[in-house]
């Protein structure tokens, strides 16, 4: 009966071989360092990206933030495109905030909006609810809340729609407007005080 004796491989191909497994052993550590120099690198970006972003986001939730400008419910105050508003987060829920002051805050029936509006009445205040010279009702601004209306009044969604404002969407208030053909304009006021008593003498 006969045998078949298994064949060997070459004497040339167990060199290569054996010289190609080496090479390859040879090589690991040299993946391995370039993997842990980019890793070591990945985290100096991070400690030296960390503390920006973390400045940056406290600065633009609690102190300034420069916010693009949009719509045309403010005009002729604040341009329908093409600037931008300096907001002070100091402001927040309405503190500091007296009538006259441009406020922006978040919608209180538009979820995920912000506006922008002009503040005419405070808690305690009587404003007029509807468009001046129409139905001429008076009403009061309950306590944690003001009266907001845009300049454009014909172009505005206000309070005048959906009642007094909650102090607490305030977000901002708005110091300037800032624009490439203008430069830097400081938010003016916007109300003239209108006395209409006369002081009784004797």
């Amino acid at each position: 009966m006969f045998r078949i004796a298994p064949r060997r491989p070459p004497v040339g191909l167990h060199r290569y071989v054996s010289r190609q497994s080496r090479r390859t052993f040879t090589q690991s550590p040299t993946n391995a360092n370039l993997w842990a120099t980019t890793l070591r690198l990945a985290l100096l970006a991070t400690k030296l990206a960390l503390p920006t972003v973390v400045a940056l986001h406290l600065t633009t939730t609690y102190f300034y933030s420069l916010n693009g400008a949009y719509g045309i419910s403010m005009l002729p105050t604040i341009p329908s495109a093409g600037s931008y508003l300096l907001c002070s987060k100091y402001y927040r829920h309405g503190r500091g905030i007296g009538p006259g002051d441009v406020v922006s805050f978040r919608h209180p029936v538009h979820e995920n909006e912000h506006a922008v509006k002009r503040v005419i009445g405070m808690p305690g205040d009587f404003v007029e609810r509807d468009t001046p010279g129409t139905s001429g009702v008076m009403v009061q601004v309950p306590q944690g809340h003001c009266w907001v209306v845009g300049d454009n009044l014909s172009w505005s969604r206000d309070s005048r729609m959906f009642g007094p404002l909650p102090l607490a969407l305030i977000s901002a208030k708005i110091l300037a407007t800032v624009s490439l053909e203008g430069g830097v304009k400081s938010m003016k006021h916007g109300l003239e005080l209108s006395i209409g008593f006369e002081t009784a003498s004797d």
